[in-house]
């Protein structure tokens, strides 16, 4: 696995294309076809794989739910399942 910390170039196209470096991509866990974000802050930005940066932001959307529905345990989410189930 390449470095954690490196620093890498790519050329911008005309059209505002550039091809991510192997390296980056590598970290990244990104391939062809799958998105990437873009996290401006200022004149910087980061480069996020899109599928991991979502999953990042529903977890910190979803922190708390549990709690907030009284759900403290396995045998409150097998309960929860359980009726859901029977609902359907």
């Amino acid at each position: 696995m390449a470095p954690t910390m490196f620093a890498d170039t790519a050329k911008v196209m005309p059209k505002g294309q550039v091809t991510i470096p192997k390296d980056v991509r590598s970290v990244l866990g990104v391939e062809s076809g799958d998105r990437v974000t873009f996290l401006v802050e200022g004149t910087s930005v980061r480069v996020v794989n899109a599928a991991s940066y979502a999953m990042q932001m529903l977890q910190q959307e979803m922190a708390g739910e549990a709690a907030r529905a009284g759900i403290a345990s396995e045998e409150d989410v097998m309960d929860l399942v359980a009726s859901v189930r029977s609902e359907a």
